[in-house]
């Protein structure tokens, strides 16, 4: 490969040229400022990376020798910290400190929720994770073993009743115990509507009744009267009643309920390391595209399901209206993280000066930072941080 000489650096011909016309236009950043900045973080943090692994050698040369010394013996806890101490594996605790931070999006601040990991050089799941922030829970009670095989309720190829009856059981289960009626069940439930802010639920004996916490209706879609969707909140999450008396499933259900909507993977890392082989510069490139149409919200991913073509793409936001009669959006993907790779690992993608592999955690964080400028000056369709943020782990 014939690497192309770049403020310094030699770059192979596939990264130049993905950096050079996919991530750079539009992020308000010039090639040559671009390639210089890399080669200046490189100046800058290679030689102290390669310290770095260097020290570490050299601790676990030290451990390694403890260890094979001491071998035929018990280990004296005491005598190890003190070794541990004198090579300098364990170090005084320093003094104290405070540390704050700005621009948290809530779901790393404040919202407690299930977070996922996938490949991001597999757009279909990448895709699917970004789009697991809100799942069937319908679904998931029935395609999983939540709900046992035994007595009849087996999973097959087709649609099995009886498994379909505990699916919705354990459903309005799961809502007595998330948004509890007054002196009710929501399966007693035959209709629900919302009259002066309040979510009122009538139950076959002709009965009316209300959540036993009020402030555990957040919105709804469609007529208040006959809504098509109502949105309760718990612990921070969401659950949404699809109603739907045409569905399949909601034309036999007492309250038309077609199924129950949770907010689940509130956030996701994009993983570029444990779970993804990229070695060279093409296998790069294809996680950093991903990235990048992550970013900008139009990565799809096409396969076949049905006999026909299916296109993924990420899912918009979810917007209802308030008990007091606002709008209310609520993000329709998680928050979406990237994992880069650790500082262990070099790649020939980018060669220094002296025609060395570079360290792959500079290269990553400078490239998948850069591809997040175009979610983070408003060049995507889709937002991914609501308060300007990237987060790296």
């Amino acid at each position: 490969m014939t690497r192309q000489p770049t403020a310094g650096l030699l770059v192979a011909p596939a990264l130049k040229a993905f950096i050079e016309t996919e991530a750079l236009p539009a992020s308000g950043l010039d090639p040559a400022g671009f390639w210089s900045g890399l080669a200046g973080l490189v100046a800058r943090f290679g030689p102290r990376n390669r310290a770095l692994l260097d020290r570490r050698d050299a601790l676990q040369a030290r451990l390694d020798a403890w260890h094979r010394a001491n071998a035929a013996r018990p280990i004296d806890q005491a005598a190890y910290t003190a070794f541990l101490r004198e090579i300098g594996y364990l170090v005084p605790d320093p003094p104290s400190f405070a540390v704050s931070t700005e621009h948290v999006d809530p779901e790393i601040a404040l919202i407690a929720g299930p977070q996922l990991v996938v490949p991001v050089n597999n757009a279909r799941y990448a895709l699917n994770a970004g789009n697991a922030r809100w799942g069937s829970l319908y679904d998931a009670l029935y395609g999983t073993d939540a709900i046992g095989d035994e007595d009849g309720m087996e999973r097959g190829r087709r649609f099995n009743p009886v498994r379909g009856k505990a699916v919705v059981a354990r459903a309005r289960e799961f809502l007595d115990a998330a948004a509890p009626l007054v002196h009710a069940s929501h399966a007693d439930v035959v209709a629900y509507n919302v009259q002066g802010g309040w979510l009122q639920a009538r139950l076959g004996s002709g009965a009316q009744t209300v959540l036993a916490d009020l402030g555990k209706l957040a919105g709804i879609q469609g007529d208040p009267e006959a809504p098509k969707a109502v949105l309760l909140r718990n612990h921070g999450l969401h659950v949404e009643l699809r109603i739907d008396r045409q569905h399949p499933i909601g034309q036999s259900d007492p309250a038309g309920l077609a199924d129950i909507i949770l907010e689940s993977a509130v956030t996701t890392i994009m993983d570029c390391e444990d779970s993804v082989a990229a070695v060279d510069a093409e296998d790069k490139v294809a996680v950093y595209r991903n990235w990048l149409g992550l970013m900008l919200g139009t990565l799809t991913a096409d396969f076949e399901k049905g006999g026909r073509t299916v296109r993924r793409r990420l899912n918009p936001d979810r917007t209802y209206r308030t008990p007091d009669g606002h709008s209310l959006t609520l993000p329709g993907r998680s928050l979406m993280m990237v994992r880069t790779v650790g500082h262990h690992m070099y790649t020939d993608a980018v060669l220094g000066p002296d025609g060395a592999a570079m360290p792959e955690t500079i290269l990553d964080a400078a490239v998948v930072s850069l591809l997040a400028l175009h979610d983070l000056r408003g060049g995507a369709t889709l937002c991914n941080s609501r308060t300007g943020s990237v987060y790296i782990v």
